[in-house]
């Protein structure tokens, strides 16, 4: 076992030890009632979802950019090679212009998924990339540079300002109730990575409040903050104690993320990876993919369609000139439905019996 293994499985095994000591946040769903509700599906398999004609998730759901008819043609494609979950990001700027608005785009967009035989996974808050936002026309994408429009929600400093947080509660509280027992939506993903962008355990009051607030509505959904960086042994332990069903994210090679999913079965929880597939990474659809379904761990990829978001450039790997990669690091389609590589859609298709 070497050492980068060795020091994971000491910190999920310290992170399950310490739980005690964390703070539980109303009633999480017993093992039982998360494994009978992980039953009822088939394989969970799909993607992290934008438009390809949106920079960020503002661009996304604001009722000036909104894009219904791309959305459309685009989880067609999705259905096409047999996705059946998508994983989407809200954004609470969005919903303060406009939460009457915004409510019905959702409505919308989990029409037009369903039509599609797709299932939605929403996601609230978020530590990644921009730490501020403007309301109204987004940015151009900057040449050759992965996420330069993405916005972090609600940002920073206002993740860690506490007098934020009833605007914020209303906004989750109103969303998550309107849509508490909607079928179309697969689970509530209510954080994503927190402590990103060097706010380390900042992020723990609202991740804390976050919870609470979701416990308070009681969906019938079931509710989950990913794991995803494993020194963060506090933040972590919380996030496992208080989800209902076990999410992670994973970009590494197949005998670390195998290591991964052994070491957070001992949960006892149904696993969906919310996160994974970066090619110069080696975490690819062809080792990847297949190790997932045989573990029956929900599937769900970065990265679906070449857009704006300029995800086919890696994390740290600008291309100044904005040339094509010798490698797309993520997405699966050109901007016209083109495989980027014929070959991952046929295995998708064939994983996923289409």
């Amino acid at each position: 076992m070497n050492l980068k293994i060795k020091l994971i499985f000491a910190l999920i095994i310290a992170s399950a030890f310490s739980a005690s000591a964390q703070q539980i946040v109303g009633t999480v769903w017993s093992k039982e009632k998360a494994n009978n509700w992980y039953k009822q599906y088939a394989w969970m398999t799909g993607a992290d979802y934008l438009p390809a004609s949106a920079i960020n998730q503002l661009e996304m759901w604001q009722a000036d950019t909104f894009d219904p008819k791309a959305i459309d043609k685009e989880l067609g494609w999705a259905e096409a090679i047999g996705f059946n979950t998508l994983r989407v990001y809200l954004h609470s700027e969005a919903y303060r212009q406009d939460p009457s608005g915004f409510k019905k785009r959702m409505e919308e967009f989990l029409r037009i998924a369903s039509s599609h035989k797709i299932y939605t996974l929403f996601v609230f808050f978020d530590d990644c990339w921009n730490k501020t936002f403007t309301a109204g026309k987004q940015p151009e994408p900057k040449t050759g540079i992965h996420n330069s429009g993405w916005a972090q929600d609600p940002g920073d400093p206002a993740s860690k300002d506490s007098t934020q947080f009833p605007a914020l509660e209303k906004y989750v509280k109103d969303v998550m109730t309107h849509f508490k027992d909607d079928k179309r939506i697969l689970l509530w993903d209510l954080y994503n990575e927190p402590g990103n962008s060097d706010k380390l355990e900042t992020s723990l009051p609202l991740l804390t409040k976050v919870f609470t607030w979701a416990r308070q509505v009681n969906p019938s959904q079931p509710i989950s903050v990913g794991v995803w960086r494993w020194d963060f042994e506090k933040l972590n332990a919380f996030q496992i104690l208080n989800s209902d069903v076990i999410t992670y994210h994973n970009y590494e090679e197949p005998s670390l993320h195998l290591r991964t999913i052994q070491m957070l079965k001992m949960h006892g929880r149904p696993l969906i990876c919310t996160e994974y597939m970066a090619r110069t990474n080696n975490s690819r659809f062809a080792n990847i993919l297949p190790m997932l379904k045989e573990h029956k761990i929900g599937a769900i990829n970065w990265g679906f369609v070449a857009g704006k978001s300029n995800t086919i450039y890696a994390w740290k790997t600008p291309l100044p000139d904005g040339s094509e990669p010798v490698e797309w690091f993520h997405d699966i389609f050109k901007k016209d439905g083109t495989p980027y590589r014929q070959d991952e859609v046929d295995l998708i298709k064939k994983l996923n019996k289409k």
